[in-house]
């Protein structure tokens, strides 16, 4: 239940690595009045439905399970002195900053200084999917598999797909193999799976199939699923059984909150335009982990939500520049999916986001460019595929910038 206190200097949004290791961050750095909300009933984010190894090496020097992880994070902060409130859902943001918040307590208006929003992300459906079929039980995310099988102690199925091949789809694997649950198959429309290439050998040891540039087509069952139909590569359909599907990955940025509000969305990635310190349009929000951009680690998370902890506490010492000198960082083509800051401040302030970080929509091997005040250059080739971080630090701009600067993938001949 949300405590009594109607203002603080900082409020923090979302109780993931993000949000905690910011909160612990800002306390370390002598800011007073720490208030963490999270609309889950425990806090501690997507690690906690994650009972599975490797989490903590970056963060705690020790490898853990996610749970483990997520306790210890906890700790930390309220270690520190922040307060977390869980069971608080976010009914509006506006400028002040003023949140609107609603809890068993009822609905509460809260002030703050700053404001931290790391509401991080959530995998795309599969109506967003637009997979045909009917609509029986048993078709999950992997985030709803673990919150079942870890958190409530369900075991939704025996014998399921998995489509996708991220990071996300083979912490789905393992948490099957946690209860037993064996899947027939895992489905990647692409020709290699998402995640980097020790991830393949997981369904191999494990003896499940891995169908790749095959297109999961329908589902099918009534009550629960009874089976899904596939396209193979050479362009047969073909069934398969089973009595469950796990729709995994393609993350959006958690970000409804946002959209209902005064703050500007970035078209690319589905969260907030920020600038190096993670400030959005409105310089007394900010933002931090998965909800710039979809996916990354829950240790990078920590790490991002240290760093812009720290930009909050030099801005309200008064230390970060003016966002009014900012540039807008603008993609080219159809190449890059996305860029992460999408402005810059010219500063010597050091940045909480110290690079540029790309993703590309499609396999690409060619130059990244960068075209500003009429002059372009390559940055960087390239040779990579979609969800591999690309990174460019942000010295590549001159020192003073004005302008747009704009970034664009020129792929070689193929």
């Amino acid at each position: 239940m949300y405590g009594p206190e109607n203002k603080a200097d900082v409020v923090i949004i979302g109780a993931g690595p993000a949000g905690l290791s910011a909160a612990t961050e800002l306390r370390r750095c002598g800011v007073q009045s720490v208030v963490v909300l999270d609309r889950e009933p425990v806090a501690g984010g997507i690690p906690r439905h994650c009972d599975h190894y490797p989490y903590g090496l970056r963060e705690f020097s020790r490898l853990l399970r996610g749970p483990a992880y997520a306790r210890r994070l906890v700790v930390a902060a309220l270690a520190a002195g922040v307060r977390i409130h869980t069971g608080v859902s976010i009914q509006s943001l506006t400028i002040g900053p003023v949140l609107t918040v609603t809890s068993d307590a009822g609905v509460r208006v809260v002030h703050a200084r700053r404001v931290l929003i790391a509401t991080g992300a959530r995998e795309t459906s599969r109506a967003a999917r637009f997979i045909g079929g009917t609509k029986p039980g048993g078709v999950v995310s992997t985030g709803a598999l673990q919150g079942l099988v870890h958190l409530e102690g369900i075991n939704p199925f025996r014998a399921p797909v998995v489509l996708g091949t991220e990071l996300v789809s083979f912490s789905a694997l393992l948490t099957c193999r946690h209860l037993g649950i064996r899947p027939v198959a895992m489905i990647e429309p692409g020709a290699s799976t998402t995640a980097f290439w020790p991830a393949r050998w997981l369904p191999r040891i494990l003896g499940i199939p891995l169908l790749l540039k095959t297109e999961l087509l329908t589902i099918e069952g009534e009550s629960t699923v009874s089976g899904v139909t596939i396209r193979r590569p050479n362009g047969d359909i073909e069934r398969l059984n089973a009595d469950g599907v796990i729709v995994s990955g393609h993350f959006r940025p958690e970000s409804a909150i946002l959209a209902r509000s005064h703050i500007e969305l970035d078209r690319h990635t589905g969260g907030p335009v920020v600038d190096q310190f993670g400030r959005c349009s409105d310089p007394d929000f900010f933002a931090a982990g998965n909800l710039l951009r979809p996916v990354e680690t829950a240790g990078w998370s920590w790490q991002e939500g240290k760093a812009v902890g720290h930009a909050i506490a030099q801005s309200l010492q008064g230390k970060l520049p003016s966002p009014a000198t900012g540039i807008a960082v603008e993609l080219a083509g159809r190449s890059l999916k996305y860029v992460v800051p999408q402005r810059i401040v010219p500063t010597d302030v050091p940045p909480a986001l110290d690079s540029f970080q790309f993703r590309v929509s499609h396999k690409a091997q060619g130059r990244l460019c960068l075209s500003i005040n009429g002059t372009r250059k390559t940055v960087k080739s390239l040779s990579t595929v979609p969800e591999r971080r690309i990174r460019v630090p942000l010295t590549v701009l001159p020192r003073s910038p004005s302008g747009t600067a704009t970034f664009e993938l020129v792929e070689s001949d193929r």
